[in-house]
């Protein structure tokens, strides 16, 4: 991969960008601007590659963030009205305090192998979790990686205390891989996908362990003020994950573009990444509670916020 290849997936926050999409008023709500933070090649890519923003009347206002960590913290602040993360990080800032909730759900469409895994270099000694203790893994602190690594540990009944974890934006643990500084890296797609074809190998794959869901995350006090715009948003959303589904060449290429990845890593992260909309209900709720439970075992959160509060389902309910 290119150092500038690095560079776009490493940045820490983009400029904001207005998108002007149309001057009519959205009866039903007081605010005519949707914040909507974005990791880049998500939303924003399958929602721009469809069009389904197209003649939307109200003004959707992109940031841009290279992990659900630094997304998380501009939601929670109030930087932005909404955002698209999976369900280890979103549950993490939840328990953490951040005032967020979860208004949608998104599923795996298959269980695709690689897309979210423990990766050594290919001449690594290591072979499985159980090869883990005493060795460094790097990850993003609250991340799926970071609970994918938790849970294979809980399954090898290894302590998480045995393995040392090194927390570190992808980007900057992309390098310490490389480098051969750290003995694992515990990531998702497109990093392992460009790991991978440079020579890595994975040890541990989610697939074996059931997918992470991703999460319409909403700032609490943006949604009785732009519950109108966020339904909508939801329902476009949705559409344009159906458009990306039958149309992957199409929105691979858009996703080549937007994140300066080449064409066949575009391809094979949308392979291994490809989600369906799905209503919040008592299994999603329950799959959190057991996240929040890995975490706080791990003495990395209390946990002693209500799960159920973290979801509003009347968006679903509504369509």
């Amino acid at each position: 991969m290119s150092k500038k290849n690095v560079v776009i997936l490493s940045a820490s926050l983009v400029a904001v960008a207005g998108l002007a999409l149309a001057a009519a008023t959205f009866k039903g709500g007081d605010d005519k601007v949707l914040r909507v933070a974005n990791q880049k090649g998500q939303v924003k890519s399958m929602m721009i590659a469809s069009g389904v923003l197209n003649g939307a009347p109200y003004t959707v206002e992109w940031s841009e963030f290279p992990s659900a960590q630094p997304l998380l913290e501009a939601v929670g602040g109030g930087a932005a009205d909404l955002g698209l993360a999976a369900d280890a990080p979103f549950i993490f800032a939840y328990q953490s305090g951040s005032p967020v909730k979860a208004i949608g759900v998104q599923a795996p469409a298959q269980q695709a192998g690689e897309a979210l895994a423990i990766l050594v270099k290919n001449g690594s000694p290591l072979k499985s979790a159980q090869d883990l203790v005493g060795k460094s893994v790097a990850t993003t602190r609250g991340s799926i990686g970071h609970h994918l690594l938790l849970q294979a540990l809980e399954r090898a009944h290894i302590p998480a205390d045995k393995v040392r974890v090194t927390f570190l934006p992808p980007g900057d643990a992309k390098a310490a891989f490389d480098s051969g500084s750290i003995d694992a890296w515990a990531i998702w797609t497109p990093y392992t996908n460009v790991a991978i074809k440079e020579g890595a190998r994975t040890i541990v794959d989610a697939k074996d362990y059931g997918l992470p869901i991703y999460i319409d995350i909403a700032h609490a006090d943006s949604i009785a003020p732009k519950r109108a715009l966020l339904a909508d948003f939801l329902q476009r959303e949705a559409k344009a994950v159906a458009w990306a589904r039958a149309h992957p060449d199409q929105f691979a290429q858009v996703l080549a573009k937007e994140t300066g990845l080449p064409l066949d890593i575009a391809r094979a992260s949308f392979d291994r990444n490809n989600r369906v909309s799905q209503p919040i209900d008592a299994k999603i709720i329950a799959h959190e509670q057991d996240i929040t439970a890995r975490f706080q075992k791990a003495g990395l959160i209390e946990g002693t916020r209500d799960v159920t509060q973290a979801f509003d389902s009347s968006f679903h309910q509504a369509h």
